[in-house]
């Protein structure tokens, strides 16, 4: 395959455009945020994105490499098809249920990121421990994502992987150095709308190629391969529940999420951009399920692809670059290479930001330096920012398949910290000895559950599972859910338990050694990241938390403060901005 100085010269003025983009952004905002709450503004920006720019970040913070490339992949192979490509109504539907059930209390409260809640219920201890899946999560969807550019480069220009790989992530990271979330939010717009265009010009022509068969015939028939359409055995119905709760609910808690719930003018606001996104998820998937079923639908013989066909040769993750390379003409394919660079970057960047603004925020600022100047803190988030831009990118290098990839990094947010936001947002009375107890108890069971992709295998075997080709034992029990409720259930009767035993006098206050039943209540022993002033966690001041020796069953599993977004107590007073 001969290399493309087209191709190339494209993707340079592309990055180039998305650059000035990004720095122009951060021109314009350099200035935002009072003196002292610079880093704040990079976070959070001004807490005033509108639903434009809003609604368009979080959609392009989704529909990301991973996304475009994994949706194809799916409705391209046949043990898969439509049927198994649950990534588009599964976060589709979590961006729903945020803004339902997540975004308003979120937002009403002023947290500066995911991890506020947790460590001002928690503690610092419980905020770091819960960083770790957050991080590893955020580093797994970058890595996922640059690996799928990497793939579309060195498919349709025909350069190193590595290369592409390195300059893609080069670039997403200098914007987000200098910029922050405005940068990330204007470049998303225009990748956004990079991707609409470039994906759909690209439809048309592959579908029109000779080597093409109707896709309404293949997605019912058997020509080239099985139905793309798919079909879910009944062997397969709980593996399918399992990975769909997965990308539903695991799709929830995740800083890039929240990051823009709690940079929006509004509750409201971050409630709408959510319906917003969702449509717009739903919406952005539709060509890359028609590029699978095109790849599904075409007879790579007659192409200059040859035989054998890409799932054969074991490409069935590159199928969309595949399918813009040999079934578009040259020039569109170029317009294909733009829209997959557009999604990468507008994923990578909002992870790479997010990863970093929880460490600055909880972990170095909260937990460690509390004292640290505005300005330490802004260079804590510079620093971070290139670290986990370079950590993402050698990941990326190692990637197999896009879409199991992408599947892994919501695993641990899904079993982990999901039952946890649950808990420290709508159930009174959970304290850090639950939140210990569950996160131990759902990454135990998670880790004996296996893990095919990583070559782990079970140490616990549930019903029904079975030993594949490559000698590797796959679950078809829903473990992954187990995990979940296990993590969630004992949270809850760990917390309760502590505090009964705490509370009655059965164990002294003295072994309350971290502080969370009993020793809370007092001011002189009460953690400075547990407070809330206005609508921010500030560092300086203690509010007054009173204790509560006892609670009925329904009070337990409602806690109605989730849900009154306006506190009564002119202590803990928390407004909306705007």
């Amino acid at each position: 395959m001969a290399f493309h100085v087209e191709g190339l010269v494209a993707i340079v003025v592309f990055y180039l455009a998305i650059l000035a983009v990004g720095i122009w952004a951060a021109w314009k905002t350099k200035n935002t945020g009072s003196e002292g709450d610079r880093s704040e503004a990079i976070i959070v920006g001004g807490r005033d994105i509108g639903l434009l720019v809003g609604g368009f970040t979080m959609t392009a913070t989704w529909v990301g490499g991973g996304y475009i490339n994994g949706t194809a992949e799916a409705v391209y192979v046949p043990d898969y098809g439509l049927a198994w490509a649950q990534a588009p109504i599964g976060y589709s539907l979590s961006l729903v249920l945020g803004g339902l059930f997540f975004a308003k209390p979120m937002r009403s409260k002023g947290y500066v990121t995911m991890l506020d809640p947790f460590q001002q219920l928690y503690g610092k201890r419980m905020g770091g421990l819960l960083f770790i899946p957050a991080l590893m999560g955020e580093m797994f969807w970058a890595a996922a994502i640059f690996s799928a550019l990497g793939a579309t480069i060195s498919v349709i220009i025909d350069i190193n992987v590595n290369i592409s790989v390195i300059i893609s992530a080069l670039i997403a990271t200098l914007y987000t150095l200098v910029g922050g979330v405005y940068s990330v939010a204007y470049t998303d717009v225009v990748q956004l709308f990079c991707i609409f265009l470039g994906l759909w010009i690209s439809v048309p022509f592959a579908m029109s190629h000779p080597a093409v068969t109707d896709i309404g015939l293949t997605a019912v028939h058997h020509v080239y391969q099985a139905p793309w359409l798919g079909s879910i055995n009944s062997l397969d119905i709980y593996t399918w529940l399992d990975n769909f709760f997965l990308l539903t609910l695991g799709g929830i808690p995740w800083q890039a999420y929240f990051q823009r719930v709690l940079s929006s003018s509004s509750a409201t606001y971050a409630q709408v951009l959510s319906f917003l996104a969702a449509f717009g998820c739903l919406v952005m998937a539709i060509p890359a399920v028609l590029i699978g079923a095109i790849g599904a639908s075409t007879a790579w013989n007659q192409t200059e692809y040859g035989v054998p066909d890409p799932k054969s040769k074991k490409e069935a993750d590159m199928i969309l670059p595949i399918v813009l390379q040999y079934l578009c003409p040259v020039y569109i394919s170029f317009f294909g290479l733009g829209a997959v660079s557009a999604a990468v970057m507008s994923s990578a960047d909002s992870s790479i930001l997010s990863a970093s603004s929880m460490f600055a925020r909880n972990i170095y600022q909260l937990a460690f330096r509390q004292n640290a100047s505005d300005r330490e803190i802004v260079w804590v988030i510079r620093i971070t920012v290139l670290l986990f831009g370079a950590s993402a990118t050698a990941m990326a290098l190692l990637a197999s398949s896009v879409y199991g990839l992408w599947y892994l990094s919501s695993d641990l947010i899904y079993i982990i910290i999901f039952p946890q936001l649950l808990c420290v947002l709508f159930i009174k009375g959970t304290n850090t000895y639950g939140a210990i107890a569950g996160y131990l108890f759902g990454l135990v069971l998670r880790i004996t559950g296996g893990e095919p992709y990583l070559y782990l295998q079970p140490l616990i075997f549930y019903p029904g599972w079975y030993q594949d080709d490559n000698n590797l034992y796959i679950q078809r029990f829903p473990f992954k859910t187990l995990a979940m409720l296990t993590s969630f259930f004992t949270n809850v009767i760990v917390s309760y338990l502590a505090k009964y035993l705490f509370e009655s006098g059965t164990l002294p206050p003295k072994l309350d050694f971290l502080d969370a039943v009993v020793a809370r209540y007092s001011r002189e022993h009460m953690d400075k990241a547990t407070l809330v002033k206005s609508d921010n966690i500030v560092l300086n001041e203690l509010a007054p938390v009173n204790p509560r020796h006892s609670l009925t069953l329904s009070s337990t599993f409602t806690n109605k403060e989730a849900f009154n977004y306006v506190d009564s107590s002119p202590e803990l007073s928390n407004t909306e901005d705007n």
